[in-house]
């Protein structure tokens, strides 16, 4: 979403992707010096940009269209800060037996991969790539954004504009080859990563003439990107469209009359663009959606666990459409923002029911991959949600609570599960939401108030909030 992500105040897109003061001095006398000279700056850069970078190995689920449950790497993330602490993570994630991760190749700590034309900077991506590996993730690549000359911006290193309304335009017509060029250069430096998402949340492909999606644009684009990617490497698997799959008012104009619940009921123009790219998009190994429980206007319909609804009938409607295709929630969200996009309101243990709670709803609506957004802040002993402490110290890079549910609820339910009903008293169910296989199940306390439940032929004496795991 758009406020997931764009946040210059909070100093999540800086010019140089978090390389140094120093770094973002010399690009920009670069690019004075090359201004004046009347040519675009490639000071740092090279040609090569599809050589092999580093030493690739074999992923986890390389040749699987499902990933399992992981995260994405946001401006701040565990690649860079105290060794000790980057060391500290890259323990946490090896001892969870490889989170999958997911990196846009342009903003989300990452730099614009081809300032100019055919010369590339992939030295932040390298990075982000280096940890993965190290980590033993499965690695994930989604294919946002685009460099400013594929956009009608300058091109030249120190020229890249890093606002929010630039980095939210979408390529040219004209240059969505060019885009489906750089995807190809990206994969063939990266040849153990072989699960590609095109593009974020429709971002730049807006009709304003219209107002709905400009879903012809994408779906060109797309489709050029699928193309250029399998000519690569036919084993290479790609998803979209990555939909925020925004729900609003039943009462709503735009409210679909056919996909709504005690959630709310979908926008219809998210809909006809799905359903635009579905019927005409080259081909998909998986398929890709985002979005909130709550509505466009922030509200928990009827409350913040009923809400989770949305996230199993969207996934149904979406599963029905494409014939079973593995189902991702790249991005999935619970708590609504503040204007400055922090979720602060709740308390860090209501906080992990209810996202325990939307990932069982993704289960139930089919979903077997999931990437949550949030893994670390930049500094600071505060950190809502966080995955992680900060690594700017050396005693930073310890595992949070939201750690502990995402790496457990990876380990217990990866791909190719094989769920089991299990028995709730009657009068608990309510209170409770279950998901279960033969080995775990995962209860959570919908309440706020202490319980005591039947669940599985058992008595559980639940906490507040509780989320509680179980050997059967």
């Amino acid at each position: 979403m758009a406020r997931h992500g764009w946040d210059p105040g909070a100093g999540r897109w800086r010019l140089a992707a978090l390389l140094g003061v120093a770094a973002v001095a010399l690009a920009l006398v670069a690019a004075l010096l090359n201004a004046l000279s009347g040519g675009a700056s490639t000071e740092g850069t090279t040609d090569d940009g599809a050589r092999v970078h580093g030493s690739p190995g074999a992923a986890r689920h390389a040749d699987d269209p499902s990933v399992g449950w992981g995260f994405t790497h946001t401006q701040f993330s565990a690649d860079q800060g105290s060794p000790a602490a980057v060391r500290r993570v890259g323990g946490l994630l090896r001892a969870d037996g490889g989170l999958p991760q997911n990196q846009a190749i342009m903003g989300w700590g990452a730099d614009n991969p081809e300032p100019v034309e055919g010369r590339y900077d992939f030295a932040a991506l390298d990075r982000r790539i280096d940890f993965m590996r190290a980590s033993g993730a499965t690695p994930v690549i989604t294919l946002c954004c685009a460099p400013d000359w594929m956009k009608g911006g300058r091109a030249g290193v120190g020229a890249t504009d890093w606002s929010r309304s630039a980095l939210e335009t979408a390529p040219t017509p004209g240059h969505y080859a060019d885009y489906a060029a750089l995807a190809a250069t990206v994969a063939r430096r990266y040849p153990d990563v072989r699960h590609f998402i095109v593009w974020n949340e429709f971002k730049g492909f807006w009709n304003d003439d219209a107002a709905r999606w400009d879903y012809e644009g994408y779906t060109k684009l797309y489709n050029l990107v699928y193309r250029a990617l399998k000519k690569v490497d036919p084993r290479i698997m790609v998803g979209g469209p990555y939909l925020v799959m925004d729900s609003v008012d039943p009462r709503q104009p735009d409210a679909s009359t056919a996909l709504r619940g005690g959630w709310g009921a979908m926008d219809q123009r998210v809909l006809d663009a799905f359903a635009y790219w579905n019927a005409h998009k080259a081909g998909a190994d998986f398929v890709v959606v985002d979005g909130s429980s709550y509505t466009k206007d922030d509200e928990l319909l009827p409350d913040e666990f009923a809400a989770t609804d949305k996230f199993t009938a969207v996934g149904r409607w979406v599963r029905q459409r494409t014939h079973g295709l593995p189902l991702w929630w790249a991005e999935y969200y619970v708590e609504p923002a503040d204007g400055d996009d922090d979720r602060s309101g709740w308390t860090e243990q209501r906080r992990l029911a209810v996202q325990a709670a939307g990932m069982i709803a993704m289960v139930r609506g089919g979903a077997s991959s999931g990437f949550y957004w949030n893994p670390e802040e930049e500094k600071g002993a505060a950190c809502p949600g966080c995955l992680w402490t900060p690594t700017e110290s050396a005693s930073g890079g310890r595992a949070l609570p939201m750690h502990g549910l995402v790496s457990r609820f990876g380990r217990a339910f990866p791909p190719g599960t094989r769920y089991e009903t299990v028995a709730v008293a009657p009068d608990d169910a309510p209170d409770v939401r279950v998901l279960a296989d033969a080995g775990t199940a995962l209860v959570v306390n919908t309440r706020g108030r202490a319980l005591s439940v039947r669940v599985d032929g058992r008595r559980l004496d639940l906490k507040a909030y509780e989320v509680k795991w179980l050997d059967r």
